[in-house]
C-alpha cells in the first residue's frame, strides 16, 4: 500500500489542500465582521438597511453559486480521468457562462430592492437606504460568482493558497476602502451605505482579477479566456445538472437559520441578541468544516476520475474522524469557556448583560451540539459532490432543514413553550437526521463501486 493510501497519508493531503480552505473561508467572514463593526460605529439605521439589503444579496448570491461548486468536482475528475485541459477548460469556461447569464436574471431584483422590501413589511427609512446600497453593490454579484468559479477551478487543481492569499488581500481592500468611504477620511467624501457599497464592489472586482490574472498564467493550457464567447452545449448542460441542486440545499440551508432567527423574534429582544451570539459562535467554527467539506470534495472527485474507489473509501473515512476531532475540540472549547465566548459580543455596560448570558450559556451548549451535526452533514454534502450527487441530496436536505428542523424547532419552541432552547433544540435534530441520511446515501452509492473494484 502506498504511503498515500495509509490514514496518516491522507489525513495530510487533506490538510495541505483543506487548512488554506479554511483560512479563505475565515478571510471572507472577517469580511462581514469588518462591514458590521464599521457600519456599527458610523449608524445604527446604517448598519441595520445594509444588514437587510446584503441578507437579501447573499441570497442570490448563494443559489447561483451553486454553478461555481459544481465546477468542482467535475475538474478535479477530469484532472484524473484522461480527459485533461480540453474538459477543465469546457466546465470551467462554461460554469463562467451561467455565472453570468444568473447575474443577468439576479440584477433586476437587487436593482429594483426597495419596492420588494417595502411589500415585506420593512419601514421605509430602512428600505430607501438598503436600495441606496444596493444600486451600487447590486454589480459587484457579476464578479461575486467569477470568483466563485476560478475558486473552484484552482482548488480542484490544488491551488487553495492562491485563493486563500487573494481573500486576505480583498479583506484588506474591504477594511480599507470602507474606512476611506464610510466615514470620509483623509479628504475622501463621507458616503456611508454608499461608500460600503463602493467597498463590497471593490473587493469582487479585486479578487476577481487577482485569480483571472494567476489562472491565465500559471495554466495557460487551459486558455479559460480565449475564445470566451464560444458555447459549449454538452459541457453547460453537465455543469448545470449538477449545480442547480447546489445552489437550492444551500439556500435551503441559509433559510433554515433565517427563519429561525424569525420564531426567536417573536420571544423578544434579550432571546435574540443570545441567539445571534451563539449563533456567530458555531458559525465561525463551522467554517472549518466547511473547508474540510471542499477538501472532500476535491479529493472524492479525483479519485473518482481516476476509479480508485479504495482510496475514495479511505479518504471518506479519514475525513470524517477529522470533522469528529475538530467537533469534540470545539465542544469542549464552547462547554468549558461560554462566558468568555459571550462576552465578546456584549458591551459591558449593557444592563441586559447578565440576561443575556444566563440564556446564552444554554444556547451555548446546544451549539456545541450543533458541531457534531452540522459538520457531519456538511462533509456528507462535501464526499456527495465529489461522486457528482447532488439531486438527491437536495430532497434529503429540504426535508430535513424545514419540516423536520424548523418544524419540531416551531413545535418545541413556540407551541410547548420551550423558547429558544426548543428551537435550537429542533434545529440539531433537523441537522442530526440530514447528516444520517446523508452519510447513508455516500456510502449506500460509493461501497457497490468498491465492491466491483474489488472483483
Amino acid at each position: 500500500m502506498s504511503k498515500s493510501m495509509t490514514p496518516s497519508g491522507h489525513a495530510r493531503a487533506l490538510l495541505v489542500l483543506g487548512l488554506p480552505l479554511v483560512g479563505g473561508h475565515l478571510a471572507q467572514f472577517a469580511v462581514q465582521v469588518t462591514d458590521t463593526i464599521m457600519l456599527g460605529w458610523y449608524d445604527i439605521e446604517a448598519l441595520a438597511a445594509v444588514v437587510l439589503a446584503g441578507s437579501f444579496f447573499f441570497t442570490l448570491f448563494i443559489m447561483g453559486s451553486g454553478f461555481a461548486f459544481a465546477v468542482m468536482p467535475l475538474v478535479a475528475a477530469a484532472s484524473e480521468n484522461g480527459e485533461g485541459d480540453a474538459q477543465i477548460r469546457r466546465v470551467t469556461r462554461m460554469g463562467m457562462w451561467i455565472s453570468l447569464l444568473y447575474s443577468a436574471v439576479a440584477l433586476p431584483p437587487l436593482l429594483f430592492a426597495e419596492p420588494i422590501l417595502l411589500a415585506i413589511g420593512q419601514t421605509p427609512e430602512i428600505a430607501a437606504d438598503a436600495a441606496l446600497y444596493l444600486d451600487i453593490a447590486a454589480w459587484g454579484i457579476v464578479p461575486a460568482l467569477g470568483v466563485m468559479v476560478l475558486k473552484s477551478y484552482l482548488s480542484a487543481l490544488e491551488r487553495a493558497q492562491v485563493v486563500l492569499w487573494v481573500t486576505i488581500i480583498a479583506a484588506l481592500v474591504n477594511a480599507g476602502v470602507n474606512y476611506l468611504l464610510i466615514f470620509g477620511s483623509f479628504g475622501f467624501p463621507e458616503m456611508g451605505v454608499r461608500g460600503a457599497a463602493v467597498a463590497s464592489l471593490s473587493v469582487h472586482i479585486v479578487s476577481l482579477l487577482g485569480l483571472a490574472l494567476y489562472a491565465a498564467r500559471r495554466f495557460p493550457q487551459h486558455a479559460l479566456f480565449q475564445r470566451f464567447w464560444r458555447p459549449d452545449w454538452p459541457a453547460f448542460v453537465q455543469v448545470f445538472r449538477l449545480g442547480w441542486p447546489i445552489g437550492l440545499t444551500t439556500v435551503s440551508e441559509v433559510g433554515l437559520f433565517t427563519f429561525s432567527a424569525v420564531m426567536v423574534g417573536w420571544l423578544g429582544a434579550i432571546p435574540l441578541a443570545a441567539h445571534g451570539i451563539a449563533l456567530q459562535c458555531a458559525s465561525a467554527t463551522f467554517l472549518v468544516h466547511l473547508g474540510l467539506s471542499n477538501a472532500c470534495t476535491i479529493r472524492v472527485g479525483k479519485a473518482m476520475g481516476r476509479k480508485d474507489f479504495q482510496h475514495l473509501r479511505r479518504g471518506a473515512e479519514v475525513a470524517i474522524a477529522m470533522s469528529v476531532v475538530v467537533s469534540a475540540v470545539t465542544i469542549a472549547a464552547f462547554l468549558t469557556w461560554p462566558e468568555l465566548f459571550l462576552s465578546l459580543f456584549i458591551d459591558p455596560s449593557d444592563p441586559r448583560k447578565p440576561e443575556i448570558l444566563a440564556l446564552g450559556v444554554g444556547l451555548m451548549t446546544m451549539a456545541a451540539l450543533f458541531q457534531l451535526a452540522d459538520g457531519g452533514q456538511i462533509i456528507a454534502h462535501g464526499l456527495l459532490r465529489g461522486i457528482q450527487d447532488t439531486r438527491k441530496p437536495l430532497i434529503i436536505s429540504v426535508i430535513s432543514y424545514w419540516p423536520i428542523g424548523l418544524g419540531s424547532g416551531y413545535i418545541l419552541g413556540i407551541r410547548m413553550e420551550y423558547g429558544v432552547m426548543g428551537i435550537w433544540s429542533g434545529l440539531v435534530f433537523g441537522l442530526v437526521v440530514a447528516g444520517i441520511l446523508l452519510m447513508f446515501r455516500f456510502w449506500a452509492r460509493s461501497l457497490p463501486a468498491l465492491d466491483a473494484s474489488a472483483r
